[in-house]
């Protein structure tokens, strides 16, 4: 049977020396409810003849435990505070999970996008639902396939670390496992400081009436939401170079004044092209708010910056909003400029604003009309070697209705888009992303 996984071991991995016993307090950004869930990172290597299997795993294992000393808040528990205001982690060395396993699956399978978004779930056999039920935040999949490769898969508790904590945390977990550096020798240093982050230290906002689109909910004019539930969900993945890029940028240049003035990113431009070809392959009310929810990285955004090995949430959603007809019609410089301006109104007020109002209330994301872009390509997740070389393809477990951007191993300047769309419009969605030439 394809993709049939079977697990050896499963273990849990405390760390290597004695770690403070204690409370932490997470801050206001890592226990709002958008981030209690388990981010799913899945690494695959290709065949390394002469490997031994036996030492790998004992390598991993003994790196694991020594990574969870610095890490120390990563072998603990998250709960609700008592205080019902928030969230904590109960450090007490409880540990990390490990398992081990095997796969009839080959590496040059795992290279291409998943028949269905289930197909790979078994490379992480331990999937964790809810966050806040005691469950161990940090678990390790080690799983050799037919063909001599491997598959390392790993989910993070989010509410205690963001995209890049989370591959700063994988690299220097490679780097122990190879050998390459010791304990005190980590770069960066891992930074708790969540703190920084609580509106009694950072300050409250000087706006009276902040505008946080990204928390506030739409008409549902065409049953977006039961979309989603009833219709089956096909992977895509396209990847774009560095040409095609180009491309993009030149034509948002022949259709945008303002963006003539401040050349678009290239995140600014892929972004855009893939909200305008979902929406148009959506065929959604010209009237139908949407938005695109993109998350934005506030390490120094904030005064003060946020220290280097700072590992916690750091980033709020910067969110660019139109209605259908605007966004399928106004042209790609038009979309382009929405996501420059969301990007653009991030500054340390903005990120006031949003902590206190996930302090106060339970502001969270709606789905309707939403589509959510996350960017991995530059977490230095496509760097991470255990001893196996660098990952052939990194991406997540399972494929969702969020978006990805993820690294090329083979090309440096492109990127991959990843996201799951319902079966009745992939195959126009997919035409719009290639048409590269469309305005």
């Amino acid at each position: 049977m394809s993709n049939c996984v079977h697990v050896k071991e499963a273990v849990l991995i405390t760390p290597a020396e004695p770690t403070p016993v204690h409370n932490l307090q997470l801050s206001a950004l890592d226990s709002q409810l958008f981030v209690r869930f388990t981010v799913e990172y899945l690494l695959v290597y290709k065949p390394c003849y002469g490997l031994d299997k036996f030492a790998i795993v004992e390598n991993v294992k003994a790196g694991l435990s020594r990574v969870l000393v610095p890490y120390y808040p990563l072998a603990g528990r998250v709960r609700t505070r008592a205080d019902g205001l928030g969230l904590e982690v109960v450090c007490r060395a409880q540990g990390a999970f490990f398992l081990e396993a095997v796969s009839n699956s080959t590496v040059s399978e795992l290279e291409k996008c998943p028949r269905n978004c289930e197909q790979w779930r078994k490379f992480l056999s331990l999937y964790v639902t809810d966050v806040l039920k005691g469950s161990p935040p940090l678990v390790v999949q080690l799983t050799w396939l037919s063909d001599g490769g491997a598959t390392l898969a790993l989910g993070f508790n989010h509410c205690l670390c963001d995209g890049i904590g989370s591959g700063d945390f994988l690299n220097s977990f490679a780097e122990l496992v190879a050998g390459r550096r010791e304990i005190g020798q980590l770069k960066p240093k891992p930074v708790w400081s969540r703190h920084l982050l609580c509106p009694t230290v950072f300050g409250t906002a000087q706006s009276n009436k902040p505008s946080h689109p990204e928390f506030g909910s739409v008409p549902d004019l065409c049953g977006f939401a039961s979309r989603y539930i009833h219709e089956k969900l096909v992977p895509t993945s396209i990847t774009f170079d560095k040409r095609n890029l180009n491309e993009l940028k030149k034509l948002v240049a022949l259709t945008s004044e303002i963006i003539n003035d401040e050349p678009c990113t290239s995140f600014e431009v892929l972004s855009a092209h893939v909200w305008r070809s979902w929406a148009r392959a959506l065929n959604l009310p010209s009237n139908q708010i949407l938005k695109l929810v993109f998350s934005v990285n506030i390490r120094k955004r904030v005064k003060p910056s946020l220290p280097i090995g700072y590992y916690g949430n750091a980033f709020v959603l910067g969110c660019a909003q139109t209605c259908a007809r605007d966004l399928t019609e106004g042209g790609l410089g038009y979309a382009t400029e929405l996501v420059k301006r969301a990007k653009e109104r991030v500054d340390d007020e903005y990120v006031r604003e949003v902590v206190e109002s996930v302090s106060s209330t339970r502001a969270s994301v709606d789905s309707v009309g939403v589509m959510i872009l996350t960017q991995w390509s530059r977490l230095g997740l496509d760097s991470v070697d255990f001893g196996m070389g660098r990952p052939v393809q990194v991406g997540p477990v399972c494929c969702d209705k969020y978006c990805i951007l993820l690294p090329d191993a083979d090309r440096t300047d492109a990127v991959k888009v990843n996201v799951a769309i319902p079966i009745s419009c992939v195959d126009q969605y997919l035409h719009y992303l290639r048409s590269t030439c469309t305005s």
